[in-house]
């Protein structure tokens, strides 16, 4: 595992966060959200490349995406991956471990990132005194059963294409959450990692940009990419009504 190193700082507030609109306080009252500055206490830098945890790790808490991206993966004994998630910021991990409080997958960094460390201790402790609280973890556990139905409904019913597209659409939406443009954006992973989460080959992911490309339905040069057509990609994808 590479280095992880820890920081701590008056700084690190959930009630001040630019985050904080789409992260655990989404919604909550301002009163109640300057009681999370009292859970987060420390934020851990993770190099590109570097492991925040690994499977069957035991659980020292859950994990908000300051900034960055992390893959979420899991490895079997004979070493095959499979890449189960990609994680933006705002976004939190380690929610699908707390059950048997061992980590269920492996999260890597696709860049240089930051989480904030949310300690299951401090989480036990203020959710007995701000009962919002339980509803928010409530919500984030829904939206974490959602995402897994969408990636079933992906792999299972969609031809490559429709996949890609989808695949495309998804990470603009969430883009556009954040406040970026949801049709320029740089992909921080790889054409073959793309592959390995929505079941297509490396050559298949490549041979399928190329086609959207010219379709004009993107232009893409390396990682940058450019959406011109999201009508078009929708009605590909089959999300036309959505």
């Amino acid at each position: 595992m590479q280095k992880r190193i820890s920081v701590t700082a008056d700084s690190i507030r959930c009630s001040s966060c630019m985050l904080n609109e789409v992260c655990l306080p989404l919604g909550m009252p301002k009163h109640e959200m300057e009681r999370l500055d009292e859970l987060v206490k420390e934020r851990i830098r993770i190099p590109k490349g570097g492991v925040l945890f690994r499977l069957a790790d035991s659980v020292e808490g859950i994990y908000g995406l300051r900034s960055g991206s992390i893959k979420m993966q899991l490895e079997d004994s004979s070493g095959h991956i499979q890449i189960t998630g990609f994680l933006l910021p705002g976004e939190i991990l380690g929610m699908d471990s707390l059950v048997e409080n061992r980590h269920v997958s492996h999260a890597i960094a696709l860049e240089d990132s930051e989480v904030c460390v949310i300690r299951l201790d401090d989480l036990d402790r203020l959710s007995a005194q701000l009962p919002i609280l339980q509803q928010q973890f409530r919500r984030l556990m829904s939206k974490e059963i959602n995402r897994a139905h969408q990636l079933m409904m992906t792999l299972a019913g969609l031809r490559s294409e429709q996949r890609l597209a989808a695949f495309l659409l998804n990470l603009s939406q969430r883009l556009s959450l954040l406040g970026y443009s949801p049709y320029e954006f740089i992909l921080r992973m790889s054409r073959e990692e793309i592959g390995n989460f929505l079941g297509l080959t490396l050559e298949t992911v490549s041979r399928l940009f190329s086609r959207f490309a010219r379709e004009g339905l993107l232009k893409i040069a390396q990682r940058e990419v450019h959406l011109l057509d999201l009508a078009a990609l929708r009605t590909l994808a089959g999300t036309e009504c959505d």
